[in-house]
């Protein structure tokens, strides 16, 4: 039998995980929730996936759930020259939208709006930071030039953020919409957008999940700073909310993450929303058996936070010990949910709410369970909103709602 947690675990499928013998270890070793990332790989493998998830669903008679998660308005450098190019500090280097094969003195950007958006003095980082860029000039239709502030070796594909531009693609790009049409033929639960930047962003992706009628619910993943400035209307109208660390590290100042990530969690235990926590959660573990001890006290803190979710990215998808790694995690989360700390937090009703009398049973169910050391809640539902209440007081006992 699979040992329950109440801290979920999502992992990435990629190619070191996309067998149905690796899928089928990975869920008898604690997954719950498997990740198809939409920025590689084709429809036609991720409907095998797809269906080879339920097909384990059906013979462990388990319930793992699938995230389809969309690319979003990625930034990336093209293919570079002999494989690889090194700019060094100081260069003066030329950006275009016109595709080619970038060289150390003219780089292919795929953002066709890059010259019109960007100005003097803002900064272009590839590679999560790695490689900086500061803008000196654009002619505001297809070429930018730029200085080379912190040199580095570039590879084929980096990403490419920019953190003091205000981006005017929208967060559906064509390719997410035509992924989008795919999903929406598919027994998927969950659908991530990524590089939101406004409620509006939400709004459009479920109203083209309710034309169509699919019943998947929204994660928002916040990597943006329009998205943490707009982050209670975000929460608002999202199903779940995911801390995407990777490119918000890129985009903010590393040292504002841990408080961050602090933030956005207490702010989705208020709003009572599942927050997932993601990103290098146990990254060394993608070439090592073990990870470091720092990776393991990150894990423990953002469930002391309160997050519902961890999530695995490379670590499962290309890592050399995806079944492992699992393990590990599942150790990890079995250990810290036997601490007192992380049950029954500060979270009270308030007054003004509209929802304050359904918020007030929850909340004295919690406290009485607590009270009399009930082993269970048990609710009933039609919208799924007295579920997502109680698990938000976080009583330590099972909820079971119908």
């Amino acid at each position: 039998m699979i040992p329950f947690t109440r801290t979920k675990i999502i992992a990435t499928v990629g190619p070191a995980s996309d067998t149905k013998e690796m899928l089928t270890a990975l869920v008898k070793a604690g997954v719950n929730v498997f990740r198809l990332n939409f920025s590689h790989s084709n429809h036609e493998k991720h409907t095998a996936i797809i269906k080879t998830i339920h097909e384990i669903n059906h013979e462990l008679g388990t319930n793992v759930g699938v995230l389809a998660d969309l690319q979003g308005p990625k930034i990336r450098i093209g293919d570079v020259e002999n494989n690889e190019i090194e700019l060094e500090k100081g260069d003066i280097v030329s950006l275009t939208v016109q595709p080619q094969v970038s060289t150390r003195h003219l780089l292919y950007v795929s953002y066709e709006d890059l010259a019109k958006d960007v100005g003097a003095g803002d900064r272009i980082l590839i590679d999560d930071g790695k490689v900086e860029l500061k803008v000196l000039s654009s002619n505001n239709e297809d070429e930018v030039k730029a200085e080379v502030i912190y040199g580095g070796v570039i590879t084929a594909n980096k990403g490419v953020n920019l953190p003091d531009t205000s981006i005017s693609s929208p967060s559906l790009t064509p390719k997410d919409l035509r992924d989008l049409d795919f999903i929406l033929t598919q027994n998927v639960n969950w659908i991530a957008l990524s590089f939101v930047r406004t409620a509006h962003d939400i709004v459009k992706l479920k109203g083209v999940i309710e034309y169509k009628k699919h019943p998947a619910r929204v994660v928002a993943k916040i990597e943006k700073p329009e998205a943490y400035t707009n982050l209670d209307e975000i929460v608002r109208v999202s199903d779940a909310i995911m801390v995407a660390r990777g490119d918000l590290g890129v985009e903010l100042p590393l040292e504002r993450i841990p408080v961050i990530q602090k933030d956005i969690v207490n702010r989705c235990i208020k709003a009572g929303r599942p927050v997932i926590i993601a990103t290098q959660m146990m990254e060394s573990m993608t070439i090592n058996p073990t990870p470091t001890r720092a990776e393991i006290t990150d894990v423990a803190t953002a469930m002391f936070d309160g997050a519902d979710a961890l999530m695995l990215s490379g670590e499962t998808a290309r890592g050399k010990y995806p079944v492992k790694v699992i393990e590990t995690l599942k150790k990890v989360i079995t250990d810290v949910e036997t601490q007192d700390i992380i049950y029954h937090g500060k979270l009270m009703p308030k007054k003004d709410s509209a929802s304050y009398l359904s918020d007030m049973v929850c909340y004295t169910a919690s406290q009485m369970a607590k009270a009399v050391e009930a082993t269970s809640i048990i609710a009933m539902t039609s919208s799924g909103y007295t579920a997502f209440m109680l698990s938000s007081f976080r009583p330590k006992c099972n909820i079971y709602v119908f």
